[in-house]
């Protein structure tokens, strides 16, 4: 049997017991509980870049405002749907700040993290109107959102748009929605996994393209300001993060707590529904929802049958945290540049060891560094080459599970490694590059 860093008899049964029939193109939680089971059997700790959490503290002034609003009484109180006044202004303000646009605090909505952000978009962007089926995934992208449609019911399409950058954009979107089926575009940026950044002119033709043909564009921002390339981080003093509620009306901006600030454990997330579609009128909703009001069917229809609300005290802490981002007295761009920096010393462990980038260029730039990267290994394919890399003490996903075209790449997560695991890195990997020479 081979020495690997990993007992390889251990990972072979492992393997087994899961019974998956490609584990290497498993889900985020598949190959999280794969790598559980083989730490908890061999004590060895894997360099863990599977799962996209958070790998840094929370940011305090959550944390204190959301200790004060305990101390109020907050938990014995139901939290409105719509959310605590004082967190939709901050929100609208928010907006106002880091997007440089204007937005109602009505349309400024709390949700229980982006997942149900994109979930209730979904059960409400899609059912506008009956003759069209679902939504358009610019891909590659975070695979629960595929996975939310399809428990929904509804088709989806999707493309590959590393390919389809620039001046091609606007024909390769044109092809899909001249069919007359989309009711929403979905797409993150920075990107999930690629880390590439949509220009304003990519976001201008998507804009006006799903105005033409009358589609909801829902934006995730779950990365928001991590372009470190720019610098996001003073309130009211551009540049601005890149968005396409500059150049659409119907727009729902989907903007996470966990990575930007940290505060994952709360489940907290923000949505922003753009005026103009808050009150929009679709009568196909009635075949949902109570009202055809696009605001009213979202709040009271689909957040209400989800959540009921999101948690009173942690509305409170996103509340500190964006009132302080406002302020200028808490600059949580700062903070999260950390990405950057693992992400610098990540790939260069892994392009010294014979890895390559698959992503490498956004438009003419090099990529930024950030949250995630793609590398993939001569004469492996991604799924193979997970598996493959399990014996060696690393874990990643599969980039085929989010619809890149790229089937030779993984996805790697900086957020988990240990500042006293980059060497332990860089032997695993020269391990696994002396056991599978180059030819």
């Amino acid at each position: 049997m081979r020495q690997t860093p990993v007992k390889a008899g251990i990972v072979e049964e492992v393997l087994r017991q899961n019974d998956l029939a490609r584990p290497g193109a498993g889900a985020i939680r598949e190959i999280v509980r794969i790598v559980n089971q083989i730490e908890a059997r061999t004590n060895v700790r894997f360099v863990r870049m599977e799962m996209g959490v958070p790998g840094l503290p929370a940011a305090p002034p959550g944390i204190q405002a959301e200790i004060e609003a305990l101390q109020r009484g907050v938990a014995s109180k139901y939290p409105m749907i719509e959310g605590v006044q004082e967190l939709k202004e901050e929100i609208a303000r928010f907006a106002h700040l880091f997007m440089n646009i204007e937005t109602n605090p009505k349309g400024c909505l709390p949700t229980v993290g982006s997942m149900m952000g994109s979930m209730a978009s979904f059960m409400v962007a899609n059912r506008t109107d009956r003759n069209k089926e679902g939504t358009l995934f610019l891909d590659p992208g975070f695979p629960v959102q595929k996975q939310q449609v399809h428990v929904l019911g509804h088709s989806y399409m999707s493309f590959d748009i590393f390919d389809y950058r620039g001046d091609k954009l606007k024909d390769k979107l044109y092809a899909y929605l001249k069919t007359g089926k989309v009711s929403s575009i979905l797409y993150s940026s920075p990107n999930n996994p690629a880390w590439f950044i949509l220009t304003e002119e990519e976001l201008k033709t998507i804009g006006e393209m799903a105005a033409e043909y009358g589609v909801v564009v829902i934006e995730d921002l779950a990365y928001f300001g991590m372009d470190f390339r720019q610098d996001y981080s003073i309130p009211g003093v551009p540049p601005y993060q890149p968005t396409v509620a500059r150049y659409t009306n119907d727009y729902i901006l989907l903007i996470s707590s966990s990575k930007a600030f940290s505060y994952a454990g709360q489940r907290i997330g923000i949505m922003i529904i753009s005026d103009h579609l808050y009150h929009r009128r679709f009568p196909d909703l009635l075949r949902y929802f109570s009202s055809d009001e696009f605001g009213y069917a979202m709040i009271y229809g689909a957040l209400y049958s989800l959540s009921a609300g999101v948690s009173h005290s942690s509305q409170w802490g996103l509340r500190g945290i964006l009132k302080a981002a406002n302020d200028g007295t808490y600059n949580f761009i700062e903070v999260v540049k950390e990405y950057g920096r693992r992400a610098a010393r990540m790939k260069e462990i892994f392009l010294r060891n014979g890895f390559k980038l698959v992503y490498d260029y956004d438009l003419n730039e090099k990529l930024a560094d950030g949250f995630y990267f793609t590398v993939s290994y001569p004469g492996f394919e991604g799924a193979d080459l997970i598996v493959e890399l399990l014996y060696y003490g690393v874990s990643a996903i599969a980039l085929e599970t989010t619809g890149s075209i790229r089937t030779e790449g993984v996805r790697a997560c900086v957020s988990q490694i240990a500042d006293n695991q980059y060497d332990e890195l860089d032997r695993r990997l020269a391990c696994f590059r002396k056991d599978h020479p180059v030819q």
